[in-house]
């Protein structure tokens, strides 16, 4: 029997079976960078669940935390923003003239360019933050992908890579 983060894997019928009975825990958050190394990792963590504790999936235990990408400021009005879109439509809203004029933008590239406050008030106080629960469905997706985009087959992994090429942040 093994118990690591309140979970307990292992009873005596079978020593790899996971005992939801003695969770301590029924919320587990996964919480990365909002960039592609960040949903990486997430699909990396995913697919551990997915495959060796499923049922923490599919009774509903598994969330991901979701950051802000950015921090736009105009004086002393601020307002985060999870998306590009987002980020066009305050731009609108704080600008006289249509231009990022007089507009402090601060892009995230990770958790750890915010300080201990923004981290607290975006993706961790329970009031404010954002979580996406994880169901099978996205998990199974999750493992389904990166199993073809780590595996051995490169035709399945271009033709990915190149349909979804388009949708990337590349922050060089």
């Amino acid at each position: 029997m093994f118990t690591a983060m309140g979970i307990t894997i292992g009873t005596e019928e079978d020593s790899k079976e996971l005992n939801l009975s003695k969770l301590r825990y029924h919320k587990i958050i996964i919480m990365t960078d909002a960039d592609v190394d960040g949903s990486h990792i997430a699909t990396l963590i995913l697919t551990f669940f997915f495959r060796y504790m499923r049922l923490m999936i599919e009774n509903g235990y598994i969330y991901i935390a979701t950051p802000p990408f950015y921090l736009i400021k105009k004086g002393n009005t601020q307002r985060y923003c999870w998306n590009d879109e987002e980020r066009e439509e305050v731009v609108r809203e704080f600008s006289k003239d249509g231009t990022e004029k007089g507009i402090h933008i601060q892009r995230y590239k990770g958790l750890g360019e915010m300080n201990t406050e923004q981290l607290w008030s975006t993706t961790m106080n329970p009031e404010n933050r954002i979580l996406r629960q994880v169901t099978i469905e996205n998990a199974a997706e999750a493992d389904r992908i990166f199993s073809m985009l780590m595996g051995d087959e490169v035709p399945p992994r271009r033709e990915f890579i190149e349909k979804h090429a388009k949708y990337a942040n590349i922050d060089a």
